[in-house]
């Protein structure tokens, strides 16, 4: 087998058959938990593992910041290797990329890649003694999530400055609305919402704003066997956001591409007081595949109904 993979940090591991809602392929959502995983392995292997330095140096591993552009499919119980490496840091954050590699016909080849940010949150619910963390960690330690929001332009709010309440997040844009009570097993670390639940709230999020623009995806499947398919996700923390607080999650149609792919902007609040507060950010670029038989599919122009529907 060749391979034109740098060296780093690796684990082999295999998606979970949850993540094989496309017949055998596997969603995006489960592409960003191997992410996950390996980034959790490597730590592990440092000597930082996730339950010692909670339980140890009261410090919460975070991921707060991971974007993820999916290459190649992924296939129902795939091996595939992950390559863990370190990046400067931003900020002080701990940054990493992580490529995922597998084997096609006796070659090497990248499946996806990811750009992922770190922090270790301090536990302020327990007073109990704590060690100190090791040196190399120290400048990912902080208080509390605050973070400021990307240039990159994923998720930015409206133009017009940010409303005090939720009716004013859609108006005048092109955009869905729907409000989400954090549930306990979508946080970590007792309380806090964590990224994989902000990856299911995404996904959640487009079934929702699909079937309300009247193109919902099981419409598009038993009139033309098509079904989205994701290149790209991306989901930045800027704040905190708890158990059973209701999440203002705000999607906005952000760009159609030459009618092949489209990007909607996501936007979550919660509210305290009188105030919105921007907790996480983010933007999902879908195109659509055409399902040809149990084992095969091509890619497809967006659907006319489609692009109508996003031209809202």
């Amino acid at each position: 087998m060749t391979s034109s993979v740098e060296p780093g940090t690796q684990v082999e591991l295999r998606p979970r058959y949850e993540g094989a809602n496309i017949g055998p392929w596997i969603g995006f959502k489960h592409v960003n938990y191997l992410v996950e995983e390996a980034l959790i392995a490597h730590f592990r292997r440092l000597g930082n593992d996730v339950r010692s330095l909670y339980a140890d140096h009261g410090l919460c591993w975070e991921i707060v910041d991971i974007d993820t552009r999916i290459i190649h499919v992924f296939n129902l119980d795939e091996a595939v290797r992950l390559i863990v490496r370190s990046r400067a840091a931003n900020d002080g954050e701990l940054t990493y990329e992580v490529v995922i590699v597998g084997d096609r016909d006796g070659d090497e080849i990248k499946l996806a890649r990811s750009r992922v940010s770190v922090v270790l949150r301090e536990d302020s619910r327990w007073a109990s003694p704590r060690a100190a963390a090791a040196p190399e960690l120290a400048s990912a330690v902080v208080p509390e999530i605050r973070r400021s929001a990307p240039a990159s332009g994923f998720g930015s709010p409206p133009a017009s400055g940010l409303p005090t309440d939720v009716a004013g997040l859609t108006q005048g844009r092109n955009g869905f609305a729907w409000t989400f009570r954090i549930p306990y097993f979508y946080c970590h670390f007792t309380e806090r919402l964590q990224m994989s639940g902000y990856l299911r709230i995404m996904e959640d999020a487009v079934d929702r704003f699909l079937a309300d623009r009247g193109v919902s995806i099981r419409m598009l499947l038993d009139d033309q066997q098509l079904i989205p398919v994701v290149p790209r996700s991306r989901i930045t923390m800027l704040d905190e956001a708890y158990m059973e607080e209701d999440l203002h999650v705000v999607l906005v149609v952000d760009d159609v591409f030459k009618n092949l792919t489209f990007t909607v902007g996501m936007e979550c609040y919660v509210q305290r007081g009188q105030t919105l507060v921007n907790v996480a950010a983010g933007a999902i670029t879908h195109g659509y595949a055409r399902l040809e038989d149990r084992a095969s599919w091509g890619l497809s122009d967006l659907d006319e109904r489609l692009c109508r529907a996003l031209a809202r």
